[in-house]
């Protein structure tokens, strides 16, 4: 993360969901957007909470705690109330909510437990149509405001580890097109960011996480950018300098999208099977 900050977002307000510890993404972006000049309410489900560790990001920041479970409406509702309270209205939302029973308890993807698959969706993609729904509804967005969410490239591809978080990828990056397209009248804009594989407490919780890591950086031109490269790159989101970017899925993978193989892959796979064959 650059340590100079260029004043991208002085004068606004967000909510930032998500920050769970030093190494998470939203954290990394929460530090950005106080770097840019921007103030904010932190939130995060009330079980997360209980670590203790968002007080830490809480007092570097200067940023007010309310604690929110996605899951439930009256707590999401409840949360723009609050939020109206301390801000007013926002100019930013990043929503980095995302978790899968199923993943936890090694459930593979052909015996899926339906019960934990619901809430696969609901905390990780239905809860960005509650959030966008109930901060509506509350007056919370303001016009010409930017809303983010982190997404991964298992919306369009197959990571069998990733399991049915590759479906509630697909559906977090639906409800952001259908959102962007009805709040586009108000300036209002919504993206999704489709991070590389990062080194966080989440992402190193998905067996095989090191193999696909290690895959995409090896495939990606550019390598896997950082944690605090996507925060970078998410406050130009959440800046006037993007005022015509909506409704898109926008990949921050160092090129590994639109790679076929690269020629260190080539090299390593050769001497794989040369070995093999001997």
């Amino acid at each position: 993360m650059t340590e100079t900050g260029y004043g991208l977002l002085k004068g606004k307000k967000g909510i930032i969901f998500g920050a769970l510890d030093e190494r998470s993404i939203a954290w990394r972006i929460a530090l950005a957007c106080k770097r840019e000049g921007a103030d904010f309410v932190l939130s995060n489900a009330p079980i997360a909470l209980r670590l203790g560790t968002l007080n830490a990001l809480s007092e570097e920041t200067d940023a007010p705690i309310i604690p929110c479970d996605v899951s439930k409406e009256d707590e999401v509702d409840e949360l723009m109330k609050k939020t109206k309270e301390e801000l007013g209205g926002v100019d930013f939302i990043l929503h980095a909510i995302g978790m899968s029973p199923n993943i936890r308890k090694k459930k593979e993807y052909n015996d899926l437990n339906y019960n934990w698959l619901n809430q696969t969706l609901d905390i990780s993609a239905i809860s960005l149509h509650k959030v966008l729904n109930y901060a509506e509804k509350n007056g919370v967005l303001n016009e010409g405001a930017s809303v983010v969410a982190l997404s991964y490239i298992g919306a369009q591809r197959i990571f069998s580890k990733y399991s049915d978080m590759n479906d509630a990828k697909a559906l977090l990056e639906s409800i952001a097109r259908n959102y962007g397209s009805r709040l586009a009248k108000r300036g209002i804009r919504v993206n999704t960011v489709s991070q590389a594989p990062t080194k966080t407490s989440a992402g190193t919780g998905i067996k095989g996480f090191d193999g696909m890591y290690t895959f995409a950086e090896k495939l990606a031109p550019l390598g896997n950018p950082s944690a605090d490269e996507c925060a970078d790159y998410c406050v130009t989101l959440f800046s006037d300098l993007t005022r015509k970017v909506t409704m898109q899925n926008l990949y921050h993978d160092g090129g590994f999208v639109t790679s076929g193989i690269s020629e260190e892959m080539i090299d390593d796979l050769a001497k794989i099977y040369a070995e093999g064959s001997e």
